[in-house]
């Protein structure tokens, strides 16, 4: 039953009918018994799309300056799909009223389709789904996918692990030009936006972002965009631009700045690199949540528990001898492997995006 139901959405899906790309996404953010079967035919079939992620703080527009990037996006011809994660509801662990909340200025595009995505204890602003969500996108017919993140601030770094370009909204008024410079998120940007450019102060952060990025020696005299280097390398030295987005002042220009960082990445083959870097990304975190739900599973079904836990509310044991207990009922110290522990410290390897590239 379940496969047939399955083989019904995929094809729906494959046909572009919202209702099935709605379901798709409800399957899988809900963890639902078919959401499994429905991705491994997603992922067997379904293209990479251009994915561009929308990070900063809070307070800086990111809500309000998407739209107008999708609308200029599918304006151009492109299919865009729109994925704003937002902070789970303590109780519900629903997004927070996200489709309810956002303005988006009029009657939404016929080629932009927006979701909601609660980050139920996802972690760098983003919820653990999003690998998955933006290749039903993808196979729904949507080429370009913009990912709006919670705004956690300098740490929400995730979001590098899904997208292929990043922009990082400013806004002046939200911090002194110290914490424009720190390093973290800004690191990874594409693209760097100054919104609210018709507040006073905004010019200032425009040229604080600019200094930032020009502080070391080996970049003081590059230029915004592609950049050709000694040796045949190319990099790309994030260009900051100013937007409104009351008005969708701006958006043209940072809209075109996204296309010139999408033919570089084409070009030189980091678009494919990137592809395989997030898809082996997403694997781990599989793994550890596949591992994890198994040894729970098992830890629950033993009588050991019960007897740590009447322990611990006795006195008569500590949190982390009761943890060791757990953990050497479950694998035992001489059943490790030194192969097996080599390929997990393999697969904890952190990944990180690359700019120069040499020809």
């Amino acid at each position: 039953m379940v496969t047939g139901e399955v083989d019904r959405v995929f094809q729906d899906l494959r046909q572009g009918r919202p209702r099935a790309l709605s379901r798709a996404i409800s399957w899988i953010e809900n963890e639902a018994p078919a959401a499994s079967a429905l991705l491994e035919k997603i992922y067997a079939q379904a293209p990479y799309p251009w994915v561009i992620g929308i990070t900063g703080v809070g307070g800086a527009g990111k809500s309000s300056l998407v739209p107008h990037i999708a609308r200029q996006l599918a304006d151009g011809g492109s299919r865009v799909a729109i994925l704003a994660v937002d902070p789970s509801s303590p109780l519900t662990g629903g997004a927070l009223l996200g489709d309810r909340i956002r303005d988006y200025g009029g009657e939404q595009h016929k080629r932009v389709y927006f979701r909601s995505v609660a980050t139920r204890g996802g972690q760098g602003g983003l919820a653990t789904c999003v690998a998955d969500l933006v290749r039903v996108a993808a196979a729904a017919g949507f080429d370009v996918v913009l990912v709006e993140t919670v705004g956690a601030g300098q740490s929400e770094l995730g979001i590098l692990h899904v997208a292929h370009s990043v922009v990082l909204v400013h806004a002046p008024g939200l911090g002194d030009d110290v914490q424009a410079q720190k390093a973290g998120v800004m690191e990874i940007a594409d693209v760097l936006v100054v919104n609210k450019a018709d507040r006073p102060g905004s010019e200032d952060v425009v040229d604080s972002l600019q200094q930032a990025l020009l502080l070391s020696e080996r970049k003081a005299h590059m230029t915004e965009g592609v950049n050709v280097l000694e040796h045949g390398c190319i990099h790309w030295h994030p260009p900051v631009m100013s937007t409104n987005a009351l008005t969708g002042t701006g958006v043209s220009a940072v809209c075109d700045r996204l296309h010139e960082h999408l033919a570089l990445l084409q070009s030189q083959g980091l678009f494919d690199s990137l592809n395989r870097m997030h898809d082996l990304h997403r694997m781990q975190i599989y793994f550890k949540d596949v591992v994890q739900r198994r040894l729970q599973s098992r830890i629950e079904s033993m009588a050991l528990l019960t007897r740590l836990e009447a322990e611990l509310a006795n006195g008569s044991t500590d949190p982390l001898g009761a943890a060791r207990a757990l953990a050497d009922a479950v694998l035992p110290p001489n059943e490790l492997d030194p192969i097996s522990i080599t390929s997990a410290d393999c697969l904890a390897t952190p990944l990180t995006s690359n700019r120069e590239i040499t020809p």
